[in-house]
């Protein structure tokens, strides 16, 4: 168990035990949107950019939307291994994301469709 659910159950037992606190753990909390999802976006000691995402943005084989579709991103938040530049997009850049979609297949990702506050993720490699 970690020191987080330890701290939640203990906070849990403790508002139990007095009858008066509610306490809401992790799974219970509302999923982030908006600039709350681009605040908790960031490249993390593994070198990946994990981040909200729109639910059912597609992955294409290409920087271009017209390239082959790979797959689609079916949850969020997910993990991005590298950017590169491709077609423009409605995110008002040209900035693509490179991960592994939820069918496996590798795919690029559009950055409008990624929650971030800047393009591309600051700390996250280009490829």
């Amino acid at each position: 168990m970690s020191a987080r659910n330890k701290i939640v159950l203990g906070l849990a037992a403790a508002a139990l035990a007095a009858g008066t606190a509610t306490v809401t753990g992790p799974a219970a909390a509302a999923p982030a949107t908006g600039n709350s999802a681009a605040a908790e976006c960031g490249v993390r000691a593994d070198g990946k950019l994990w981040c909200g995402n729109r639910v059912g943005a597609k992955g294409y084989e290409h920087r271009r939307y017209n390239s082959a579709v790979r797959g689609p991103l079916n949850t969020s938040p997910s993990w991005f291994q590298c950017w590169g530049r491709g077609d423009q997009h409605a995110g008002g850049n040209n900035v693509w994301y490179w991960t592994q979609l939820d069918n496996g297949q590798w795919g690029n990702v559009a950055a409008v469709d990624v929650h971030t506050s800047v393009d591309p993720a600051p700390g996250l490699r280009e490829c």
